[in-house]
């Protein structure tokens, strides 16, 4: 299962009295669908998996399999401790999921040899495929890169941390490997608002990108993504230096904002999302303000290239 194209990470939504929004939920995925992603990640990084009990997850991965419906396949995500990492992921395979993205393991660092083991420990668990997210505490080597291909579960690589030299290497050695599974092996660009970095992953042969803004700016999100890969140099200028670039400046000012941005320019477009979970905090009056102002300036941009 190689996934291709532009991937859709979606937001948990939280009721007033903080329970999961299962209804805004089912209605955030319909949206989410219908902007035609490669894929849907839920409960995972945007969806804040780590503020989830296992009850929630559960109700959220089973939510998002039944609106689906198989129009497009549904990864969840899992990850903590090693057997917390398997317990979730067999909730996810009884959910009716279609794969896993597996997040680094909780608090504990190791080698890059150790992270593989990690990953072999959980893929016993479940018959589901595996995306690693490679970023914190979770860094492979191009010989554990190679190593993973041993693992029949394991169908990719997620990248958060940004580091294109060390990602060139780890894609280098996976398809010069001679190994049986290395041209169907996927490398994905994870990092928050990949926008800014799609044309250097693509350039070495990473072709498929996480998208924040298509949880609240579909239309922005889904033309820059046809943009890039038209070649619409003009296009993408654009929309980056009007959008993306001002959000990612805003993004940077307080940490949590990756989400928390993500969940306000939800509220902003109508969907009620709630709020996030500590120990991210939300967006402040200002900065929602700020938002709401890049936002229409990124709509402005898009209404001028697609004349």
């Amino acid at each position: 299962m190689r996934l291709q194209g532009l991937l859709s990470f979606p937001l948990t939504p939280f009721t007033s009295d903080d329970k999961v929004d299962l209804a805004v939920f089912a209605e955030h995925v319909e949206r989410q669908i219908a902007a035609a992603p490669s894929a849907l990640f839920v409960a995972c990084g945007t969806g804040e998996f780590t503020a989830l009990s296992a009850d929630e997850y559960r109700d959220v991965v089973a939510t998002a399999v039944r609106v689906s419906d198989g129009r497009l396949p549904i990864f969840a995500g899992c990850g903590g401790g090693p057997q917390q990492a398997r317990e979730f992921a067999q909730i996810a395979a009884e959910c009716g999921a279609n794969g896993l993205l597996l997040l680094p393991p909780y608090l504990v660092s190791s080698t890059p040899a150790g992270l593989v083991e990690h990953v072999r420990y959980v893929a016993a668990a479940s018959p589901l495929p595996i995306t690693v997210y490679q970023r914190a505490n979770a860094v492979l080597d191009p010989a554990a890169a190679v190593a993973l291909l041993d693992i029949p579960a394991v169908v990719g690589i997620k990248d958060g941390r940004g580091d294109v030299d060390g990602m060139l290497r780890l894609v280098t050695a996976v398809r010069q490997s001679g190994h049986p599974r290395a041209a169907e092996f996927g490398f994905l660009n994870g990092l928050p608002t990949a926008e800014l970095s799609v044309q250097a992953y693509e350039a070495i042969g990473v072709d498929s990108y996480s998208s924040a803004v298509l949880c609240f700016a579909p239309d922005i999100a889904t033309t820059f993504y046809k943009a890039v890969r038209t070649g619409q140099k003009d296009v993408v200028a654009r929309l980056l230096s009007e959008f993306y670039l001002p959000l990612v400046a805003l993004r940077d000012r307080v940490p949590g904002y990756a989400v928390a941005l993500v969940k306000a320019g939800a509220r902003l477009d109508g969907l009620e999302v709630g709020h996030v979970r500590p120990p991210l905090v939300d967006v402040s009056p200002e900065h929602l303000a700020e938002l709401k102002a890049i936002i229409a300036r990124g709509r402005a941009a898009l209404a001028e290239v697609t004349r």
